[in-house]
């Protein structure tokens, strides 16, 4: 099985796009996520505000938000995981986020779990943290995996 995924992101260039396309890779490898795309989005606090109480019903702008559109059943074509959508102003760590983001896409919900989500969280962004040549683990349970 060939494992590929597509990272976009948008409103960052440069040093800031490489790092948040690293996290996202890092988190979808920890989920066992091997193919799929996935958008990553800057926004400002304006932005974030009306997204926030849109789809959540709260008035206020947030850190994160996550989009997921195929989910975690079979697909008929290339599975379209979603949207990251993050507001800087509200981030300590735009890579913390990143990885939070990315793992609401998988399947993960820190609001339901025992915990699983953020241990994961924590595993992933030790990893970015850890010499090039470390190996994050992965995790056991995401949108398919390689």
């Amino acid at each position: 099985m060939s494992c590929r995924t597509e990272i976009e992101v948008f409103a960052a260039d440069g040093e800031l796009a490489e790092r948040l396309r690293a996290a996202a890779q890092a988190a979808l490898e920890a989920a066992g996520v091997g193919d799929g795309h996935l958008a990553i989005t800057l926004v400002d606090r304006e932005r974030m505000r009306a997204l926030n109480r849109s789809h959540r019903g709260r008035d206020k702008a947030t850190d994160v938000l996550s989009f997921p559109v195929d989910g975690s059943g079979p697909t008929a074509g290339p599975r379209e995981l979603g949207d990251v959508v993050l507001c800087p102003p509200e981030c300590e760590d735009l890579v913390e986020c990143t990885v939070h983001g990315v793992l609401h896409l998988c399947g993960y919900d820190h609001e339901t779990d025992d915990g699983e989500m953020f241990a994961l969280q924590e595993r992933v962004l030790t990893g970015l943290r850890a010499p090039r040549n470390a190996v994050a683990t992965p995790g056991s349970r995401g949108a398919g995996g390689c």
